[in-house]
């Protein structure tokens, strides 16, 4: 008997502990919005951080190759750092143009919708629909922004490149052209980063309404 009562206790203790440790494990639909939304913040922010270095860059780099600069070095070291940071935010800017459809599936995989009530289905199903679209728009825009990314960071790499073996009169006049390129590019890439920017903010005050909490 004791033996018996012994096992009992044994086994409840253990779906108990299995019981505790699902239910830690388990997330709700606010957690995973939480999640999701703190992602967004943070992909909006190096975007904003992007279009603002944008602007720096282009400062020190109209500088740079004024005609007749009086300290080349001066100028050069200034473009040249800010062109560092530019190139590590573009960085952060093609893994999220890369992972941002992806955080959006794995955000609608988690999203429950087998529901015995029509209406409640209808509504996630309805509310799901369009939180997927939000995210696709993001997805999409981000992807826009690549190519103009791409030729930015090429401009602004080979300058930097260039004039760091040839920082003289002649070598500020060669480049010039190359420059100018590189100003319409960043304001291209502005541009693009735009619709990026308008997606996040709509899909942010869509969670935030609660559509994002099934």
């Amino acid at each position: 008997m004791k033996l018996r009562i012994t096992s009992r206790l044994i086994l409840s203790a253990l779906l108990l502990g299995a019981v505790t440790s699902l239910t830690g494990c388990a997330t709700t639909g606010q957690d995973r919005a939480e999640r999701i939304t703190d992602s967004l913040q943070t992909v909006e922010e190096d975007y904003k951080k992007a279009s603002e270095q944008i602007d720096v860059a282009r400062v020190s780099l109209e500088e740079l190759v004024k005609p007749n600069q009086s300290d080349m070095k001066k100028a050069y070291e200034t473009y040249a750092s800010d062109a560092k940071k530019m190139e590590k935010l573009g960085t952060k800017l093609q893994l999220h143009s890369d992972k941002m459809r992806i955080r959006g599936n794995e955000y609608f995989v988690q999203w429950e919708g087998t529901y015995t009530n029509p209406d409640i289905r209808q509504i996630s199903e309805r509310r799901r629909i369009e939180m997927r679209e939000g995210f696709g728009k993001i997805a999409d825009a981000s992807i826009g922004v690549k190519g103009s990314l791409q030729s930015y960071l090429s401009d602004i790499g080979e300058i930097h490149k260039y004039l760091s073996n040839d920082l003289t009169p002649q070598g500020i006049d060669s480049i010039r052209p190359v420059a100018h390129r590189a100003v319409v590019d960043g304001d291209n890439l502005k541009q693009a980063v735009k619709p990026v920017l308008n997606a996040i903010a709509q899909v942010k005050i869509d969670m935030a309404q609660g559509g994002a909490n099934p």
